[in-house]
């Protein structure tokens, strides 16, 4: 499994493991298939309600914890600084573990200033390795990176072939964050990255599914990638790209196919913003 270095010096696995709509009776039974496949990397999140499932396969799994990577996010409802801290350590009981090695703040809104700081406790209390956000759009992550006083390590963005997020790049490198993809094989309409004529050309030429070819631009651009399957045969599948590499002239043409720059997600818009604030009270 290749690695990059984030700007504290912790190591994290270029591919990981999403969770993300899978379902707490399903999470443990995934999340042991993924670390039997190979994974170290696990993503999951407090709105996702299936920490306790990660927790207990992480437990189960017979893998040593300090070999896994586990990752979850601080929720808008637990957003302050003495909610975010007890949901830190809400959020350790399900996950059944002493520390995560990323922890990030999920949305963009509520008191972020008041969660960052109990995650900077967190950090400094060694309950979490590495501290991060996600979805902060290039404005507001620039707003939120100049005044945090440890500097987010990373930002989890919508990221895929289709949604490049070259434009917030040079913002992230200011700060040294590095950034991880959801929906890194598109999510909803990934139809769109599987039968793209473009990929599978590429993938054809180093015996690889247009996927597989998706997902090794990504870890070659330096972007963290969680893939999410509950079939074990394509964890498998999407775990092995890394016994090849794009040329230029691949990754080139990839770039070609950027379509939305920042995303699907109107994460700037009033409506959206309320839509999330009052359904999440």
């Amino acid at each position: 499994m290749e690695t990059l270095t984030l700007s504290n010096g912790v190591k994290m696995p270029l591919l990981g493991y999403g969770v993300y709509l899978v379902s707490p009776e399903e999470c443990e039974r995934c999340v042991l298939d993924a670390i039997s496949a190979g994974y170290r990397l696990i993503d999951t999140a407090q709105a996702y309600y299936n920490e306790e499932g990660v927790g207990t396969a992480i437990t189960e799994c017979g893998v040593p914890r300090n070999e896994l990577f586990i990752v979850t996010k601080v929720w808008i409802t637990n957003a302050g600084e003495e909610k975010a801290a007890r949901s830190i350590d809400e959020s350790l009981r399900k996950l059944r573990t002493d520390y995560v090695d990323l922890l990030l703040i999920h949305q963009p809104y509520g008191d972020v200033y008041g969660s960052w700081r109990a995650m900077e406790k967190a950090y400094k209390d060694g309950k979490a390795r590495a501290i991060g956000v996600s979805n902060f759009q290039k404005g507001r992550f620039y707003d939120f990176a100049y005044h945090a006083g440890v500097k987010p390590m990373v930002n989890q963005l919508q990221c895929n072939t289709a949604v490049q997020q070259v434009g917030i790049k040079s913002v992230l490198d200011k700060f040294g964050t590095k950034m991880m993809a959801w929906g890194p094989l598109g999510g909803q309409g990934s139809e769109a990255i599987f039968a793209n004529e473009t990929l599978k050309a590429i993938g054809a030429k180093h015996g690889k599914t247009a996927a597989q070819t998706a997902l090794r631009w990504l870890t070659q651009r330096g972007i963290v990638a969680i893939p999410k399957s509950t079939h074990k045969e394509r964890m498998a599948e999407n775990l092995d790209i890394f016994d090849f590499r794009l040329t230029d002239d691949d990754m080139a043409e990839i770039a070609g196919l950027n379509l939305h720059d920042e995303g699907t997600v109107s994460f700037n818009e009033p409506a959206f913003i309320k839509m999330l604030l009052d359904t999440y009270k």
